[in-house]
């Protein structure tokens, strides 16, 4: 603590400046001002409250003088959970991790759920972007999925990125401002079936705001999860691979978020999607779906076969057994046997979560067999095949149907179009004991890509627990300043692990893939690590002006 006598009587403030922890004895006070001279912020010498946002409000303590005596009143903080809540929002306004990082670490040791804090971050991203749902609300969602699987150590780093991709995603964007349900409540209310149609035919026409209008009159209605899924998801495969398949992967980000915070959330949630989705690109207007084969009439032809061969599979409910095989059979290089052996697969009886998993684990085949002669960005490429793929098996999962299975067509031959990147094929591990503390110097040094894979499949078919895998691959990516990218293909790869059983060969790939696509990336400036580093020295006391 530091008392000042100042203008005539004694004030006594926290010593430690609440930025940073410079000791404010060091600073200077002028004016009833005390300024830390480490980076300038100023605080009211009477409350502690900061002039300079960047910082917080240092504590202040009543003092009583009597005689020559100096007694300073120590009580326990009051509202500190609603301090800590406010000073997360003015971080997010402000861009400002540290403070961030403070508020996060403050919450957590005082026992607030993370879905309360992931819910601070979703209120604010759905709020503060009109372009609606984004990649920063879409990495707070993943982190917030990724909490059981990483190190309890690692939550509050888990946490911070996400909240600090929702505040770079809002930063100096215009608000958002919702549209209202149809009619003022007196009226009949409109069909579901109706509703849906017409979302369906504004998401078409590209009617944004009519389709936001049709969303939200359908929710204020009392529509249900699964119907709601229907329209928004039917919408989506109305056309073929949207906008690199980012689109599914936000509708399923959206629904993932309205579970962590309940359904009561989908009002506010759900209709950030619908300008994104009207304006997406679709691959069938570009030539690549277009030639030398059509693909996307490919695909029309076979969704006019679609309920009859889904029919025939719901008589045999139970008989198909061979996901992993239909998987690899997804990488031929023939479009149309890709397309009939999803067909013979959907005859012989295999459930709409199987055919999503075998697309899936064939999306994920092309990162584990991704040859690094290939040109660094086409990462990217067999990164949207895959984390849409996963969408996809996500959204079977939740609420599968016909107009949704046609997405399998569609992730399928996505797979197909990047089968150069696997010419040559990387060679697929071998099974080799592995030590998971090797695999920090894949992330310190560029060029370790084979080798993370190596090791991670030799950790699991040596007998290693899996769950230390995903943390350590969950830890190397929180102590990067990591892009969109890679926190999508983690969180991915770690959600189609667990959907296969435990010790399989196709999970062991499916995280091998992960391991390489990080050691590629790897390593950078490890800057947003540092700062809740610091906050957590200062939360325990840590002196950082001074050599350790």
């Amino acid at each position: 603590m530091c008392v000042f006598w100042h203008e005539g009587r004694a004030y006594a403030l926290d010593d430690r400046c609440p930025h940073m922890g410079f000791p404010l004895h060091r600073g200077s006070l002028e004016a009833g001002l005390v300024t830390c001279h480490w980076h300038h912020a100023r605080f009211d010498l009477a409350s502690g409250g900061t002039l300079d946002p960047f910082a917080d409000d240092a504590r202040a303590f009543p003092v009583e003088v009597e005689g020559d005596d100096v007694y300073l009143v120590v009580t326990a903080p009051d509202n500190r959970v609603d301090q800590l809540r406010r000073r997360l929002a003015e971080g997010l306004e402000g861009g400002l991790t540290l403070v961030m990082s403070k508020a996060v670490l403050g919450l957590l040791e005082a026992g607030v759920a993370p879905a309360e804090i992931v819910r601070v971050g979703v209120e604010f991203g759905t709020a503060n972007r009109a372009q609606g749902w984004g990649s920063g609300l879409t990495v707070l969602v993943a982190m917030a999925n990724l909490l059981p699987w990483l190190d309890p150590a690692d939550h509050a780093l888990a946490l911070v990125h996400g909240l600090a991709f929702v505040a770079r995603d809002t930063a100096n964007r215009p608000p958002r401002f919702p549209l209202a349900p149809l009619g003022d409540g007196s009226a009949a209310p409109v069909n579901a079936d109706r509703l849906s149609d017409w979302y369906r035919r504004f998401i078409e026409t590209r009617s944004g705001d009519a389709a936001e209008r049709t969303l939200v009159t359908a929710l204020s209605a009392g529509a249900d999860a699964a119907t709601i899924s229907d329209m928004m998801t039917a919408a989506v495969t109305d056309h073929v691979f949207i906008d690199v398949g980012h689109t599914l992967d936000f509708t399923n980000k959206a629904f993932e978020a309205v579970e962590h915070l309940g359904w009561e959330a989908a009002e506010s949630v759900l209709p950030t999607l619908t300008g994104q989705t009207a304006g997406a690109s679709r691959s069938e207007e570009g030539s690549r779906w277009r030639h030398p084969h059509d693909l996307a009439d490919l695909v029309r032809r076979v969704e006019e076969r679609l309920p009859g061969l889904l029919a025939q599979g719901r008589s045999k409910a139970g008989a198909f057994d061979d996901v992993s095989g239909l998987g690899w059979r997804m990488l031929e290089d023939d479009p149309f046997a890709i397309v009939e052996s999803l067909c013979d697969g959907i005859r012989a009886g295999a459930t709409p979560e199987q055919l999503g998993r075998a697309a899936a684990l064939a999306a994920a085949l092309r990162i584990t067999r991704f040859h690094t002669q290939n040109d660094f960005g086409d990462w990217d490429a067999v990164h949207h095949g895959f984390t849409y793929a996963n969408a996809l098996h996500q959204c079977l999962i939740r609420r599968p149907s016909d107009e949704l299975v046609r997405g399998v067509l569609h992730g399928a031959l996505r797979t197909y179009l990047d089968r150069f990147l696997n010419v040559p094929a990387a060679r697929l591990p071998a099974a080799e004991g592995a030590d998971l503390a090797d695999l920090q110097a894949c992330w310190d040094a560029q060029g370790g890509v084979d080798r993370a894979g190596a090791i991670a499949y030799g950790w699991l078919k040596g007998g290693g627990d899996p769950k230390q895998l995903v943390a350590a691959l969950g830890h190397a990516l929180l102590s990067e300043d990591a892009g969109f990218h890679w926190f999508q293909i983690v969180e991915a790869a770690v959600r189609q692990h667990a959907a296969w059983p435990e010790g399989s060969e196709e999970g062991a790939l499916i995280l091998v893939g992960a391991a390489r696509f990080l050691a590629a990336h790897t390593p950078t400036r490890r800057e947003l690590p540092h700062v809740v580093r610091t906050a957590a020295r200062l939360r325990r006391g840590d002196d950082l002006f001074e050599e350790s």
